[in-house]
């Protein structure tokens, strides 16, 4: 269980009632919190502060939640999980499009408050054991899992945190097909193994980065109904393939 006491928290809502029950919970929690009423202020308090989690309303007055967020990765990287009465699909795509590790729903409760936010530093602050090797795939795709790199055709690809950890488990078990459960047990923790829209969303950007033909792919695979699975270029399943150490 990653472990809160002395995590910093941003909490960023014009809503004081909810900031107070969050500052509560999370105090409870060994947390320290601290606040921002709109997004200009948030954006200070992340370059002066340096929290270890921010957790983002997106409606406020002035600079909504959105486009805060699309400013803030623009200079940080820090874990962002989104607060939201909007429940849509589109809602939560949305924010997760701009870079945010996570949304919450309102309202909400201690419980779930804690969990999410365990979960969201447990993904960004834990490294998988990585071989310290270059796997070419074939002539157009290369993974560095010592520089946590990808490659198409000598270019490199930019992946969010979340998309290299999903792509390193893919590839780690090439050829075999790994369900969703076991998907998202092992890129977003056990919290999340029904949370099958995430896996769905996040295969489908890996897709538009990897995949020469996105509604075509040839890296990953669907097993309908089961999972996915990373061509077998071990076995030559990509055309002559090979894992350069």
């Amino acid at each position: 269980m990653t472990e809160l006491r002395d995590k910093l928290v941003l909490v960023v809502d014009d809503e004081q009632r909810l900031v107070q029950f969050m500052r509560m919970n999370l105090e409870i929690e060994g947390c320290r919190v601290i606040s921002a009423p709109d997004g200009r202020e948030a954006l200070d308090k992340v370059r002066e502060d340096m929290p270890d989690v921010v957790l983002l309303d997106i409606m406020m007055p002035g600079m909504d939640g959105y486009e805060t967020l699309r400013r803030l990765r623009t200079f940080s990287q820090v874990p962002v999980l989104i607060l939201t009465a909007k429940d849509s699909e589109d809602n939560r795509i949305q924010g997760l499009e701009l870079g945010a590790d996570d949304y919450i729903s309102k309202p909400f409760g201690h419980r779930e408050l804690v969990s999410r936010i365990r979960a969201v530093l447990r993904r960004h602050y834990t490294q998988p054991l990585e071989p310290m090797t270059t796997v070419a795939v074939d002539d157009r795709l290369t993974i560095d899992f010592a520089r946590r790199e990808v490659q198409i055709n000598g270019e490199r690809v930019n992946l969010r945190p979340t998309e290299y950890r999903l792509l390193f488990h893919l590839v780690q078990n090439a050829g075999y097909v790994m369900t969703h459960e076991q998907l998202l047990n092992k890129v977003w923790g056990p919290e999340y193994r029904d949370e099958s829209h995430y896996l769905r969303l996040y295969v489908t950007y890996l897709r538009q980065k990897i995949e020469q033909d996105p509604s075509n792919p040839h890296y990953i695979l669907t097993e309908r109904g089961v999972g996915y699975r990373f061509v077998d270029f071990r076995r030559g399943g990509g055309g002559g393939l090979r894992a350069e150490g």
